[in-house]
């Protein structure tokens, strides 16, 4: 069931968000050869709770951390580890969340580590682009299968694939609500576009094929050809006055 928010309640689920927004610019920062995703991982943390809220994948469904940090091949879900060290031309997922005034905030950003090779680069300005094509076409939009279905054309159309097996969902007092909002599909379906809708919008992009397969740590999520990834996400709300970012500081 889609959970439909009133005006105060998505002004509540702002400041979470945007808690989030600005937790992914400082992680930003972060991105440097040597540093561990186990380090970076504590400072999201300290940093989220320094801001008064509680990082919400942080003992969600068992997950140890307080943020996914996927490292090039890795697609979503990637563990922090004292073992994994950034190197030059990596590109790098950060994805948080964090839980404010009975709201959770759910954002993703990936981001290169130094200088990347030609192909990296447009693996990240496409995905970027397609979360703003995402965003577009919902202002548009009647039904959410339309998004997927732009979304969808400009990612195949750019050469690559769009993950099937995870996708966007609804937000809001529990991280993950109704609707389920696939990256792919056709115009005129999915569920209609109504006001008090609130939304995590994450294009996933694949350089190689999207079929997908989870690791033995019951988490850490990669292609089955093993291809570079990236992802982009920001929470999004459908008011009287139209589409509003939530995440983006």
């Amino acid at each position: 069931m889609i959970k439909l928010k009133r005006e105060k309640d998505i002004n509540a689920m702002e400041k979470a968000s945007k808690i989030v927004g600005e937790t992914l610019e400082m992680s930003r920062e972060l991105m440097q050869p040597g540093i561990t995703t186990w380090e970076i991982d504590k400072k999201i943390e300290e940093f989220i709770r320094k801001k008064g809220a509680i990082p919400s994948f942080k003992g969600y469904q068992g997950f140890p951390a307080s943020a996914c940090i996927s490292v090039n091949e890795v697609l979503i879900h990637g563990i922090p580890s004292k073992n994994r060290y950034l190197e030059e031309g990596d590109i790098v997922t950060i994805d948080v969340g964090a839980y404010l005034g009975g709201f959770h905030g759910d954002a993703a950003r990936t981001y290169p580590v130094g200088t990347i090779n030609e192909d990296k680069k447009r693996l990240l300005e496409t995905t970027s682009q397609a979360l703003e094509i995402g965003i577009e076409a919902l202002k548009k939009a009647s039904r959410l299968g339309e998004m997927g279905y732009e979304i969808q054309q400009f990612v195949e159309n750019s050469g690559y694939s769009v993950i099937r097996d995870f996708g966007g969902h609804g937000i809001g007092r529990e991280m993950h609500e109704d609707p389920f909002v696939p990256n792919f599909g056709e115009k005129n379906s999915g569920p209609k576009i109504r006001t008090g809708m609130t939304l995590a919008i994450e294009p996933m992009i694949s350089m190689g094929e999207y079929p997908t397969m989870i690791l033995e740590d019951g988490w850490t999520v990669v292609n089955i050809d093993h291809s570079l990834n990236a992802h982009f996400e920001d929470d999004i709300a459908i008011t009287k006055d139209g589409l509003k970012i939530l995440s983006r500081v």
